[in-house]
């Protein structure tokens, strides 16, 4: 499924560090992003992400589905409808849909094993605060009530865990959940598609003095400080996380980790919705 076949159509967007804007080549499977090499780790500035490529339709059973890989870490993010709302939504008498999401780490995404959850017989703590924070992102932009009675299930599997497994989720899901509404409105069960707006969200951090943009595994281990940022595409944030790693962080280190992570989100967004205009997917109004 994840072979040549796939990658030989891949629709390739190389977006300029000044403007932001992707050019599309290829078809619309998936949209990549270029940036030079230059002098971190793994050649890059301080202020460029990585590869970003979103593959569309990789779980047919689902009403969106995308992979998305931010350079070695790859996503799967499925979007899934059910016909109906939560039982508190009912007894509660609240009108509208719900949203929700659910992650977690394949096995062998790691570089030794993860047991799965239902080994251990519980969810992890660090799944649950990630798939909390999924579904807040996700319900920022979604307009529940415009989705009438309906659950969105936003399904997250990491097949390969290389820093900012959960930054990449969001950013996927994003796309996954426009494309499953934007299918219902085709199929005439929706006036309008519910998503507002897109969301992305992407790492910094503080290493060796110096703020950095999407941290890789190697530099998620020798970062001081640690970062996310969650954004929609006007520039509002959904959530910021920040926190010294056994160290302190000034007031002119934020505001350039929240600087870096601005501009790597708006390119992320670029990316997003040069994908869903090359599948006739009309985004959301900007």
């Amino acid at each position: 499924m994840f072979g040549g076949a796939h990658r030989r159509n891949a629709c390739i967007a190389f977006v300029n560090s000044d403007s932001g804007q992707p050019k599309l080549f290829g078809d619309e499977r998936s949209c990549t992003i270029y940036f030079p090499a230059m002098d971190r780790i793994d050649g890059r500035t301080s202020d460029q992400l990585r590869p970003v490529t979103f593959e569309l339709g990789i779980a047919p059973y689902a009403g969106g589905s995308v992979l998305v890989a931010m350079g070695n870490t790859r996503v799967i993010c499925g979007a899934t409808i059910e016909e109906n709302v939560p039982r508190w939504m009912k007894e509660q008498a609240i009108t509208g849909g719900w949203l929700t999401a659910e992650y977690s780490m394949l096995p062998y995404s790691t570089q030794t094993r993860k047991p799965r959850d239902i080994a251990k017989g519980r969810i992890d703590g660090r799944s649950v605060e990630i798939q909390r924070l999924i579904g807040r992102s996700l319900r920022a932009v979604v307009d529940l009530v415009r989705l009438g009675p309906r659950t969105v299930w936003v399904d997250c599997d990491v097949l390969q865990a290389d820093g900012g497994t959960r930054t990449a989720a969001i950013t996927g899901a994003s796309l996954a959940v426009a494309v499953a509404c934007r299918k219902l409105a085709k199929e005439k069960k929706l006036d309008t598609p519910p998503v507002q707006k897109l969301v992305a969200a992407v790492s910094a951090g503080v290493i060796d003095g110096n703020a950095i943009v999407d941290l890789n595994y190697e530099e998620d281990k020798a970062v001081a400080v640690d970062f996310n940022l969650v954004a929609t595409e006007d520039g509002d944030f959904v959530e910021v996380q920040s926190s010294g790693e056994e160290s302190t962080f000034s007031h002119a280190q934020l505001d350039e980790m929240l600087a870096l992570a601005r501009k790597g989100i708006a390119e992320l967004i670029a990316a997003q919705r040069a994908v869903l205009a090359r599948l006739m997917v009309t985004p959301p109004p900007t």
